[in-house]
């Protein structure tokens, strides 16, 4: 029950900061694109607000899944 709830709280966390998770993940990513482009592999950037609205989903998501695993924990 315990990893559930951390599990929760991670999602939680996941939506809460998911615009500073998707500023750090687009800072190391255009490192990646500019390394692919210079080998000659051309690669779309995820706009800002699209790297936005994936992390919130996903954090979403994971609070969803969890609480759905929890409530079905308490009710056999």
């Amino acid at each position: 029950m315990v990893f559930e709830i951390a599990r929760l709280l991670f999602g939680l966390m996941m939506a809460y900061f998911h615009q500073q998770i998707a500023d750090f993940i687009l800072e190391h990513e255009r490192v990646l694109m500019i390394a692919f482009r210079q080998r000659g592999i051309p690669i779309p950037l995820l706009s800002r607000q699209a790297a936005y609205n994936i992390y919130f989903s996903l954090g979403i998501f994971v609070v969803i899944f969890e609480l759905f695993r929890i409530w079905t924990m308490l009710h056999p």
